[in-house]
């Protein structure tokens, strides 16, 4: 039987120049732009090289958890894998170097939605939180799709413990690897037509984006918007992406 690896408190991330990359992130900008339309842009958040290792990992099955065919449940036309525990270094260090700069946002957005939940300062706290409700499976996933393949709207929850904001890394170069394949999140606002959001992104950009929903400022206060992510429809080629996301599963 596989047992789960505990991320470790004292160790939890390789040292790399990833570090001072997300640490020049204009991080109050991102806010702004995540308070206004759900998501933002991270550009040239890994390097190229960083990006064909990650791309490289996929036939190394002994590093996943699972493998997911998208049309066996309705998901769409792909697979992705999950990662297990130890998690790549470099997949281990996103986490835990981007969490910190997500959770004043996440908490600030819980407080104006009149959410109780208060998310703790560093991601390995938020990690016990998940494994003591019996939430102990790692989601960071590697997502690989091909002519024809794509994402449908949806939400990755996984659990009662859900960390509002996640971030996706594009692996490939659109235009040489492939076309199509657009990053897009609908916003659903009461008694309106959903709101669609495609974002432009190049190897090595990452987007971070509302998980499943929040607060917009109306007329008698703030209110909760719900939002869907997915892929729109790949055109030719093959495109691979890393979905970094801060919850495990239960």
């Amino acid at each position: 039987m596989n047992t789960v690896a505990k991320p470790s408190r004292h160790n939890p991330a390789h040292a790399s120049s990833l570090a001072p990359r997300i640490e020049a992130i204009d991080w109050f900008n991102v806010e702004e732009e995540l308070n206004g339309y759900g998501c933002a842009m991270l550009p040239k958040l890994l390097t190229g090289d960083e990006c064909d290792a990650l791309t490289a990992l996929y036939p190394h099955e002994e590093l996943y958890r699972s493998r997911v065919v998208m049309a066996r449940h309705g998901f769409g036309r792909g697979e992705y894998k999950y990662f297990a525990y130890p998690l790549p270094p470099l997949i281990a260090e996103l986490r835990h170097r981007l969490y910190p700069h997500l959770v004043p946002v996440a908490n600030r957005w819980n407080e104006v939605m009149r959410i109780d939940v208060r998310y703790p300062a560093a991601h390995p706290e938020f990690i016990e939180r998940c494994h003591a409700a019996g939430q102990t499976r790692p989601t960071p996933l590697i997502l690989q799709y091909a002519t024809d393949d794509y994402n449908c709207l949806h939400q990755d929850l996984y659990g009662e413990h859900v960390f509002p904001l996640q971030v996706a890394i594009l692996l490939s170069e659109p235009g040489d690897d492939f076309t199509g394949g657009e990053f897009v999140m609908t916003e659903q606002r009461p008694r309106m037509q959903s709101r669609t959001e495609v974002v432009p992104l190049r190897k090595g950009d990452a987007v971070v984006f509302a998980v499943h929903h929040r607060p917009v400022q109306g007329t008698r206060g703030a209110y909760r918007v719900n939002l869907r992510h997915g892929v729109s429809r790949l055109r030719s080629g093959r495109r691979c992406t890393v979905g970094v996301i801060f919850h495990d599963a239960s």
